[in-house]
C-alpha cells in the first residue's frame, strides 16, 4: 500500500495540482489585497465615503459602531459589505483564470487542415480529392 501511494503522489499530475492549489492560494490573497486595499477604496470614496468592509445589518438591536464592535461584542449582525467585497475578488479572479485560459487556448497547435488531395492508387501522383480520374496516368480512380 505504501508503495502505491508513493507512485500515486509522484504522478504528474497530482504535483501540478498541489502546485496550482499553491500558486492559486497565493494568487487569491493578492487579488483581495487588490480589491481591498486599492479597488474599493476610490469606489467608496466615489459613493460617498463609504468603507464596504464596515457595511452591515443589526439584528441584535444594540447598534455597534462597526463590524468589529460587534464581533467582540458577540453581536448578531449580517456582513453585507464582506460579502460585496468577495464577490468582487471572485469576479476579478474569474476574469483574470478567464484571460489565462484563453491565451492557453491560442497557444495550442491549430488542427491541420483536411487533406485536399489523394494519392493516385496506380501511379502514385497527387491529384484533387474529388478527382475521378488521375491527370497522369487518365486511370479510373475510386471514390474516397
Amino acid at each position: 500500500m505504501l508503495r502505491e501511494f508513493k507512485e500515486f503522489i509522484a504522478r504528474g499530475n497530482v504535483i501540478d495540482l498541489a502546485v496550482a492549489v499553491v500558486i492559486g492560494a497565493a494568487f487569491g490573497k493578492i487579488v483581495t489585497s487588490l480589491v481591498e486595499g486599492v479597488i474599493m477604496p476610490p469606489i467608496g470614496l466615489l459613493l460617498g465615503k463609504v468603507d464596504f468592509s464596515n457595511l452591515f445589518i443589526d439584528l441584535s438591536g444594540q447598534h455597534p459602531a462597526s463590524v468589529a464592535e460587534a464581533k467582540t461584542k458577540g453581536l448578531a449582525v449580517i456582513t453585507y459589505g464582506t460579502f460585496i467585497n468577495d464577490v468582487i475578488t471572485f469576479l476579478i479572479i474569474a476574469f483574470v483564470i478567464f484571460l489565462i485560459i484563453k491565451a492557453v487556448n491560442r497557444l495550442k497547435a491549430a488542427p491541420p487542415p483536411p487533406p485536399n488531395t489523394k494519392d493516385c492508387p496506380y501511379c502514385l501522383t497527387a491529384i484533387p480529392v474529388a478527382a475521378k480520374k488521375c491527370s497522369a496516368c487518365t486511370s479510373e480512380v475510386p471514390a474516397g
